[in-house]
């Protein structure tokens, strides 16, 4: 993202804070901008803002469909490692292909394969894959908390600058009603 003409307001994670102009003739003459590359400034830097926004919006998209899948795989080990210790099989009805389903019979199962993405499978033992959906449960969360202050601090920013650029606007309007209206009094 550009660099603000001004003094740098807040930043989160390379996001940066949105400066609220409270006096736009000091904000104008501190930056060296006129009203036109005041308001070209701020339309660009909204536009970056709601670029991250959307990639962060499909960040949060992703991770909450992620989390429902980790939680149902935990449940799956939890299931598999009741039936082992009670001695009896799983059987278990799993997708062969888009709409063919088979059936199996899993017994004395000490290890499962989970796949870890990028066409990638490890076998794991049982409490070693529930150990390692818990942290990516864990981390999947905490992500999603961190992704969540992310995009309220953005729209913090989004709001604090389409605000500027109203403020900017019509600054410029009641300026060109005030040198209008001393031109006209001014013609005899």
């Amino acid at each position: 993202m550009a660099a603000s003409p001004s003094s740098a307001a807040t930043e989160r994670r390379g996001i940066p804070g949105a400066q609220f102009v409270e006096d736009v003739q000091t904000y104008l003459t501190q930056s060296g901008l006129d009203v036109s590359s005041a308001l070209a400034f701020l339309q660009e830097r909204l536009q970056q803002y709601k670029f991250v926004e959307m990639k962060l919006l499909a960040q949060q998209r992703d991770l909450q469909a992620k989390i429902p899948d980790i939680e149902k795989c935990l449940e799956i080990v939890a299931t598999l490692e009741a039936k082992k210790n009670a001695g009896e099989a799983l059987i278990a009805d799993f997708e062969v292909s888009e709409g063919i389903y088979s059936r199996a019979r899993v017994e004395d199962n000490d290890s499962v394969c989970l796949w870890l993405g990028a066409n990638v499978m490890l076998e794991y033992s049982c409490e070693e894959a529930t150990d390692l959906l818990q942290k990516n449960l864990q981390n999947a969360k905490a992500s999603l908390e961190v992704l969540l202050t992310d995009l309220q601090f953005l729209r913090d920013q989004v709001t604090i600058t389409q605000v500027t650029i109203a403020r900017v606007y019509n600054w410029d309007v009641h300026q060109r009603r005030i040198r209008s209206t001393a031109s006209a009094s001014t013609d005899p």
